[in-house]
């Protein structure tokens, strides 16, 4: 059976429990970051805009692992906002993020247009400090074939910070999500297929 070891990273030593916190955000986020530039050969590095229709845009807000109402399915265009700054071990927070997320997933695969932001946060324990943390906001247009994602108010340990910088506190749990959060610090633009369906 292997052992885990703590390992020393930007933050400096870090508990067992704070890596494993850590891990499973950077995992959740793994998932949604890079999904726009996946699909494209060639993304277009710092051509963020907000989508076409961001004036349609009513956005449903949502807490620590609050997951949006059936109801939802088929809104044209959907827009979300998550708070998913209680990712923490010690209080379950980090449990429910990643237990809300497939729902979540769930119902923006299917939308034609899609928009959302989010606020990021991980920490060791409830009221400590931060450990990482960003503003996202993405985007998918499946009729126009366009997507776009950028991160912003990038912090670690607390204290603003560069995308490079989150990166290397990342980068030993995930190294595609370290690649995109400073890929997408810059903001990304790609070309989608167009989707007959929308």
């Amino acid at each position: 059976m292997p052992v885990v070891r703590p390992t020393r990273n930007a933050l400096g030593a870090l508990s067992t429990s704070v890596r494993l916190t850590v891990l499973g955000a950077v995992v959740a986020a793994a998932a949604l970051l890079p999904a726009a530039s996946a699909s494209a050969a060639e993304p277009g590095i710092g051509g963020y805009t907000d989508p076409s229709y961001a004036s349609a845009c009513t956005f449903h807000r949502y807490g620590e692992g609050e997951t949006p109402p059936l109801s939802l399915f088929g809104a044209d265009p959907l827009c979300v906002e998550y708070a998913k700054r209680d990712i923490t071990l010690t209080n379950g927070g980090a449990a429910r993020f990643l237990l809300a997320e497939p729902a979540r997933f769930a119902l923006a695969v299917p939308a034609c247009r899609y928009w959302q932001l989010d606020h990021w946060s991980v920490q060791a324990t409830v009221g400590g400090t931060e450990l990482v943390g960003w503003d996202g906001s993405y985007w998918f247009d499946k009729a126009e074939g366009s997507a776009a994602a950028r991160v912003r108010n990038i912090t670690v340990a607390g204290q603003p910070a560069r995308a490079e910088d989150a990166a290397k506190v990342i980068r030993p749990y995930d190294a595609r999500l370290a690649d995109a959060l400073v890929r997408d610090a810059a903001g990304v633009m790609v070309r989608l297929p167009v989707s007959g369906l929308c």
